[in-house]
C-alpha cells in the first residue's frame, strides 16, 4: 500500500479515495452510507453505516487510495445485500476482539501474579491463558478471509475494472493493493501474536 501512494496525485483528475467512495455508494443506491475520515484505519463500519478511510486515503489521489476506498465500499455492499458470511463475520470479529483484549490483560497480569503468588505455575496459566486468547483471535480473522477476499475479488475489483476506473495499466497493482486490504487484519492478528511470544521468551527468563 505505501509503494502505490506514488505519485500522489495519479488519479487527481478521477477524484480522491473519499470522492470515489461516495460516488460508488450512490451509484449502488447506498446514499444513507456516509464516507467520513478517521485515523482509526480504513473500515467499514456496519452500525454506524459509514465508510471510514484513512487521511491519505480519504484525501488522496493515488492509487492506493482509490483501491482501498473501493474495498471499503465492498464491505458497505455486503451489509446491504445482507450476505451471509459478512453478518457472521461481524460476531466473529466482535469475539477475535475480547480474544485480545483478554490477551492483554494477561500479559499485564502475568509478572504481577508470579510476584504476588511467588509460583511460577501460576505466572505460566496466566501466559498460557493469554497466548490461546491471541490465537483464537488469529484463527478468527483466518476465518474472515473469504469476506475480504469477496470485499477485493468479488466486489472492488470488478467495479474498479468494468467502471474504468483505473489506468491503463494500473490493475494488476491493484490485484496486490486488494490483495493486501484483504490481509490487513490477519497481519495485525499475527503481528499481536508475534509480540506475545516476545513477551514470553522474555519472561521465561
Amino acid at each position: 500500500m505505501e509503494k502505490y501512494k506514488q505519485p500522489a496525485d495519479r488519479y487527481r483528475k478521477q477524484g480522491n479515495g473519499g470522492e470515489l467512495a461516495r460516488h460508488l455508494l450512490d451509484s449502488f443506491g447506498l446514499g444513507n452510507v456516509d464516507v467520513e475520515e478517521t485515523s482509526a484505519g480504513d473500515h467499514y463500519d456496519p452500525v454506524a453505516k459509514a465508510v471510514r478511510l484513512t487521511p491519505d486515503n480519504y484525501s488522496g489521489y493515488s492509487l492506493t487510495a482509490v483501491t482501498v476506498a473501493a474495498h471499503e465500499v465492498g464491505h458497505a455492499i455486503q451489509d446491504s445485500r445482507g450476505e451471509p458470511l459478512f453478518l457472521a463475520r461481524q460476531k466473529l470479529v466482535k469475539t477475535a476482539m475480547i480474544g485480545e483484549r483478554i490477551a492483554g490483560m494477561m500479559l499485564v497480569a502475568a509478572p504481577l501474579v508470579l510476584l504476588l503468588t511467588r509460583l511460577p505455575q501460576a505466572g505460566a496459566i496466566t501466559i498460557v491463558i493469554g497466548i490461546f486468547s491471541m490465537a483464537l483471535s488469529t484463527m478468527v480473522h483466518l476465518l474472515t478471509l473469504p469476506v475480504e477476499f469477496d470485499a477485493s475479488y468479488g466486489k472492488a475489483l470488478p467495479i474498479l475494472q468494468k467502471g474504468g476506473y483505473l489506468h491503463d495499466g494500473d490493475l494488476e497493482h491493484a490485484e496486490k493493493i486488494l490483495k493486501a486490504a484483504a490481509l490487513t487484519y490477519v497481519a495485525a492478528s499475527l503481528t499481536s501474536l508475534l509480540n506475545l511470544g516476545r513477551w514470553v521468551a522474555v519472561l521465561r527468563r
